[in-house]
């Protein structure tokens, strides 16, 4: 397992400060199975590296631009908020005008490095996960290789063509992921900041079985502080408790939350934000080796967990690797909070041996009685597929380019107001529509703001 995180934790280059605003390529349109992207000067050339099904269209790809265009410039998850898509990125990240979907254009491009900058927004607020130690919070900060700063960013964007760093929030093991939550009135939110375990940090003492739970006063985000360090220990002994979570979601209206936990998964009741409480853990020896994420169903009567299988760097959706390995699982979770094993899904295109390939980042589309998701798989591409018969969900449409080499492919994918954003790990954002009776009705629900591990009923 640390081997294959360790493809994923690498240095993000050399560190500076905010850039301004950049301009942004213009999109092409995509036909049949080859794809249209914007060359410098903005005439689209062919390009025959894309495959996608018959109702998954392509409509706009902005690639990676200066100064969030080094070598490790890898783009990482998406978060939405009005007419505007933020884009993490290992060296900062993009705030986005996607008032008109095929055309997004770059409102700002901060430069602020720091591994993997998992983003989310709240009002004026936007958060970063940073999980490699540096030698302060602030964005010119250079690489720290012994027990340096590694924590939580925040920023205010109000002005979003002039992001503001704020403050930082230093976090035991730093912050790989965060989940944020909306307190119980308005005025304070919570971040449930996940991060690996000692083998991954020096600033982690042993053995690590806890997140950090940080409360933000919205009106004084400079205060935000760490406030409590739950053990999601459940009822399992010492010797079993994980080293660490990769990502927590939440059900806030439920009062609910399922928590990935590298090598096991945790059903929590968040009524006390504060202090979540463990319902239940379960495990998969035979299949699964790293519990990456979580995504209930809008009834919150199913979870889906999934393995990434290699850490990510890894070719999983290869002929040599089961159908049930670097998957997603799919539980029911009954009216007393208990959770039981229905399936599991797998994309069933083969990816070449090469392709870097397994279940990652993706969220619900938001599809009245049906249960359907988008999810992100690497050199896999982009994958829409129902579970509404959990124990025999099917994919019905993707988006894929051909292999490339190294580390590559889609790291988050989320459909927001009518379409599908996916931050290509070395391609930049790309924008799909899915037209299909069985998700068009989605194109009827319009959201104000996406996290997509802070789900809402819709």
């Amino acid at each position: 397992m640390a081997s294959g995180l360790a493809a994923l934790l690498l240095v993000a280059g050399c560190a500076g400060n905010p850039a301004p605003p950049g301009a942004a390529a213009s999109a092409g349109a995509t036909t049949a199975a080859t794809s249209q992207e914007p060359s410098p000067s903005g005439s689209p050339p062919a390009s025959d590296d894309v495959t996608h099904s018959a109702n998954v269209t392509q409509v706009a790809n902005v690639p990676p631009q200066a100064p969030l265009d080094g070598p490790q410039s890898w783009g990482t998850d998406l978060a939405f908020q009005g007419d505007h898509a933020f884009v993490g990125n290992f060296d900062g990240f993009s705030v986005f005008d996607i008032s008109d979907p095929t055309k997004p254009t770059a409102v700002s491009r901060v430069l602020c490095p720091g591994e993997q900058n998992d983003i989310s927004v709240s009002g004026n607020l936007l958060f970063l996960s940073i999980d490699a130690a540096r030698v302060g919070p602030e964005c010119d900060s250079a690489e720290e290789r012994g027990t340096g700063w590694e924590g939580i960013r925040i920023f205010d964007i109000t002005d979003k063509a002039h992001p503001v760093f704020v403050s930082a929030v230093r976090t035991e093991c730093g912050s790989h992921t965060h989940t944020l939550v909306p307190g119980k009135d308005a005025d304070k939110v919570y971040l449930y900041v996940s991060s690996p375990g000692p083998e991954q940090s020096a600033t982690c003492p042993a053995p690590h079985n806890n997140i950090s739970v940080v409360e933000v006063p919205v009106k004084a985000p400079a205060t935000a502080k760490v406030v409590s360090q739950p053990k999601l220990s459940g009822q399992i002994s010492q010797e079993e408790l994980p080293g660490g979570c990769h990502d927590i979601t939440v059900y806030p209206e439920k009062d609910l939350a399922a928590a990935a936990c590298f090598g096991d998964g945790f059903l929590l009741d968040i009524s006390d934000r504060v202090r979540p409480k463990v319902l239940q853990h379960v495990s998969d020896e035979e299949n699964f080796s790293i519990w990456h994420s979580a995504t209930f169903n809008n009834s919150a009567t199913k979870v889906v967990f999934g393995d990434e299988l290699g850490g990510g760097g890894s070719a999983t959706c290869d002929a040599d690797t089961p159908k049930t390995k670097g998957a997603n699982a799919v539980y029911d979770l009954a009216p007393d909070r208990t959770l039981k094993l229905r399936g599991y899904f797998k994309i069933p295109r083969e990816q070449q041996p090469e392709e870097n390939c397994v279940a990652h980042n993706g969220a619900l589309i938001p599809v009245p009685g049906r249960d359907i998701m988008v999810q992100s798989w690497y050199q896999g591409g982009v994958s829409i597929w129902d579970f509404t018969g959990e124990s025999q969900p099917r994919e019905i449409g993707f988006f894929e380019r051909g292999p490339i080499e190294g580390l590559g492919g889609s790291w988050s994918a989320y459909y927001y107001n009518g379409y599908i954003y996916s931050s290509d790990i070395t391609r930049g954002l790309d924008v799909l529509r899915i037209d299909d009776p069985l998700t068009d009705p989605a194109k009827k629900v319009t959201l104000k703001e996406l996290n997509a591990q802070t789900q809402a009923s819709y």
